[in-house]
């Protein structure tokens, strides 16, 4: 017997013995189980179960009623998965986690398949958080000035052996994990529970363990944790512009000070209009005196960009609540290796409000692709305005000729926890029916089916020039970065010419595509050693 089976088994004679609140379906289907009727005692089954679990129930599919393996194929899965989440729903439960086994099964015309699935659904009593209990916090700051030693800690509340060590649990990749540094997007997620006391991760690695954090908690904090190398710059710009964040978190090693990389990114922070805070870093590896100098170094560089600096430590946690704003930075000092500092933030993680959420309809960049066993194409990303429920008709473009395909919502997860609607500023994976993972991109957008869009090739901007070694000049072509997008661009200033540290008005049009862009989006633009932020100031869809 194979492990995967084995396991598989094992789980399915666990359910044998629980009894109650579990249950064997072969398959779920729309037509029979959403039935007039059948519904409703469905549901009151669904509910039984749950209850008799103790709040939780176990729904096994793709089996026979004595629990044989039978095996179903990925399309009626799929229909199975979706119908188990609205008689949850139905059920004042939802659906906490899915595993799939891949074995010999049937296929939709009754033909032996060898893709057929076996799933284990966790259905939990309850729903899931409310919107103004979940922040979204992006993590910034240069290379080795602690961002994800110090989410690591806060997410687990481990201190860090001062070798990194708790920087491991986002850091996934082998290479990441080798040289020490991150090269792409991290999540990490914490929670708080009715009295304010943190729930944190015991292996940040299990998908499970990040599910069980999301269920218990009143208070949830995702991190999106950037890159702080040069190389990967453009990795950053996209998880602090293309990420629906409420709050930025940037890092400065005390025994580094302040750097043109944390200065460069304050400035990416700040240009997004994000509410911020400052965490000096490593206070542990510098006597008081070059702590309190490298306090100084960044209030004045906040003080440069016109941000007034707040010392948390001089001032106390609650007036930092009170005060933190697109103009007041409040200043902690931190050590993953002693854990000062980490109360003071987990009291303002705790309760800072929710700033990122749009009201109107649904839209979703999408940020990252993936394809699932048994549910299929998945786009990830933050939702930047409205909702999206399971069974939802979208739209999803451009494509590269402009146009929108029409596709349906199978599933929605968050934190690998199975969730039956989203709203915006979450964080989430849609499983979409009516499209392959390979053609949907980076850049593109999730609206609602009704929408009508109309992607553009060039729009008009106010854009201010950072940093650039002589002028910008008509067709210069840095890569723009607009929410998820990532594309090359022309512009073509107005008066011919931007010289650095000018602001100004320019045309910019994307090179290989059109894209939907919207008045008032906010943009990163860079080419070497050139950056500049910029507001989108007018739409025209003319090519």
């Amino acid at each position: 017997m194979s492990p995967d089976r084995a396991v598989l088994r094992r789980a399915l004679d666990r359910g044998e013995r629980e009894g109650g609140s579990v249950e064997f379906k072969e398959r779920l289907t729309e037509e029979l189980h959403l039935s007039e009727g059948r519904l409703e005692s469905l549901a009151a089954q669904l509910r039984h179960r749950v209850l008799s679990g103790d709040g939780e129930a176990t729904y096994v599919v793709g089996v026979t009623d004595d629990g044989g393996l039978a095996g179903i194929s990925p399309s009626a899965f799929s229909e199975s998965m979706d119908v188990l989440s609205l008689l949850a729903d139905e059920a004042g439960a939802h659906i906490e986690e899915v595993k799939t086994w891949g074995v010999d099964g049937v296929s939709d015309d009754g033909s032996t398949a060898t893709d057929g699935i076996v799933g284990v659904a966790t259905v939990s009593e309850g729903s899931v958080l409310a919107d103004d209990d979940h922040i979204v916090v992006g993590t910034a700051g240069h290379v080795d000035h602690g961002k994800s030693t110090l989410v690591g800690s806060l997410v687990t509340g481990d201190a860090d052996d001062g070798e990194g060590g708790t920087r491991g649990f986002l850091d996934v990749q082998p290479h990441e994990v080798e040289r020490g540094l991150s090269a792409d997007l991290s999540y990490g997620v914490y929670g708080f529970d009715e009295d304010g006391d943190p729930i944190r991760m015991d292996n940040p690695h299990r998908k499970d363990d990040r599910a069980r954090v999301v269920e218990a908690s009143d208070r949830l904090v995702s991190f999106v944790d950037t890159v702080g190398h040069e190389p990967w710059l453009r990795t950053t710009i996209r998880g602090l512009v293309g990420q629906k964040l409420d709050y930025g978190l940037l890092t400065v090693a005390a025994d580094d000070g302040v750097t043109e990389t944390t200065r460069e990114h304050l400035g990416i922070l700040l240009a997004t209009d994000l509410p911020t805070i400052v965490a000096l870093t490593k206070v542990d590896l510098v006597d008081e005196e070059r702590v309190a100098e490298v306090e100084r170094d960044v209030e004045q560089a906040l003080r440069e960009v016109d941000k007034t600096p707040l010392r948390v430590e001089r001032h106390g946690v609650d007036t930092a609540i009170d005060e933190i704003s697109e103009t007041v930075v409040p200043v902690v000092t931190t050590s993953a290796v002693t854990k000062a500092g980490l109360d003071d933030l987990d009291e303002m993680f705790e309760a800072l409000p929710k700033t990122a959420g749009e009201v109107g309809e649904f839209r979703m960049y999408v940020d990252r692709t993936y394809n699932v066993q048994g549910v299929g194409a998945v786009a990830s990303g933050t939702i930047k305005s409205g909702e999206v429920e399971a069974g939802d008709e979208l739209l999803l473009g451009p494509m590269q000729d402009g146009s929108f395909r029409e596709v349906e919502v199978r599933s929605i997860e968050m934190h690998y926890h199975r969730v039956d609607e989203a709203k915006a500023g979450r964080i989430v994976g849609i499983a979409l029916k009516g499209v392959r993972e390979a053609d949907i991109e980076r850049g593109m957008v999730l609206l609602p089916g009704d929408a009508d869009p109309s992607p553009v090739r060039e729009f008009e901007a106010e854009v201010m020039v950072l940093n650039h070694p002589t002028r910008i000049g008509d067709g210069y072509e840095p890569v723009v970065h607009l929410e998820t997008v990532s594309e090359a661009a022309a512009f073509h200033p107005d008066g011919g010419q931007l010289l650095p540290g000018d602001a100004g008005k320019t045309r910019v049009r994307f090179k290989f595509r059109s894209y939907l862009v919207e008045e008032g989006q906010k943009f990163v633009f860079r080419e070497g050693s050139s950056k500049g932020v910029g507001t989108v100031t007018d739409i025209d869809p003319a090519e």
